[in-house]
């Protein structure tokens, strides 16, 4: 299937790290997030991409484009440096298409904007391009497919971090405890999409405020609950957790390695 990653955001929660560069080129380790995501869905035979590029998309388009493999893979160098023996391969049977989407497009106008690129996709998958996971995608693939929905949403708990608060009409707290306590379940992107997706998208439209809200209304739109790990890249906070878990060692979202 082809993978619609949305790169386009200017990234305002992660400014420390994406005003010279756009977010999904943020590191973890050697290695932009863009690249662990890509490789999570090369992993599950996914390897036809579209990239809907906005802000900064150029210094996306020149990472690809200079793509050198022997800076990050293990090689072997001979004939007095003229020839260099890679010991594993990134992306060598990825296909990517680069499609400028706009500056300040909203999510539904940039999928609108790569449709001709999905001509004869009846089944596609997209994603934000800022979260990894251990998702087991075929499943949620196989899950979407046998109950034949237009869109299938990975949904994960809120953070642990937060209370949610039960208020009555004076002000008064009512109740208060651990968020994930409280039955909410959090947008994780994720999505696998049938192409009828593109009958409810209207010009100028969200994907999520006004597509998902009609999808809602004909009982199309489903979830796909996941309780193992999943991550945003959304906030300095965020990278600095992200560098802890590669220097570790500690990397679920790797699955390609298992």
């Amino acid at each position: 299937m082809k993978v619609v990653l949305f790169c386009g955001g200017l990234g305002t929660r992660l400014r420390e790290h994406s005003v010279e560069i756009p977010k999904p080129l943020v590191t973890i380790g050697h290695r932009p997030i863009l690249w662990h995501l890509m490789r999570y869905y090369a992993h599950y035979g996914h390897r036809d991409f579209i990239l809907c590029l906005g802000y900064r998309g150029d210094m996306i388009r020149e990472y690809f484009v200079n793509y050198h493999e022997w800076l990050t893979n293990d090689f072997v160098l001979s004939q007095g440096g003229r020839k260099i023996e890679l010991k594993s391969s990134d992306l060598d049977d990825w296909r990517i298409t680069f499609v400028d989407t706009g500056l300040h497009s909203n999510v539904g106008q940039r999928l609108q904007r790569v449709r001709k690129y999905l001509e004869g996709e009846e089944i596609f998958l997209a994603n934000y391009a800022d979260a990894l996971t251990d998702l087991a995608l075929d499943m949620q693939i196989a899950e979407f497919v046998e109950r034949r929905a237009i869109v299938s949403m990975l949904t994960v708990p809120p953070a642990e971090s937060f209370h949610s608060a039960r208020v009555d009409d004076s002000g008064l707290v009512t109740e208060l405890g651990p968020i994930r306590d409280a039955g909410f379940w959090v947008n994780a992107g994720y999505f696998c999409m049938h192409s009828e997706i593109f009958d409810y998208i209207q010009e100028g439209e969200d994907l999520v405020e006004q597509t998902f809200q009609r999808l809602i209304g004909r009982r199309r739109l489903i979830a796909h609950p996941h309780r193992g790990f999943w991550r945003p890249m959304d906030t300095f906070k965020d990278k600095i957790s992200y560098d802890r878990m590669e220097s570790r060692g500690d990397c679920p979202w790797i699955v390609w390695d298992r």
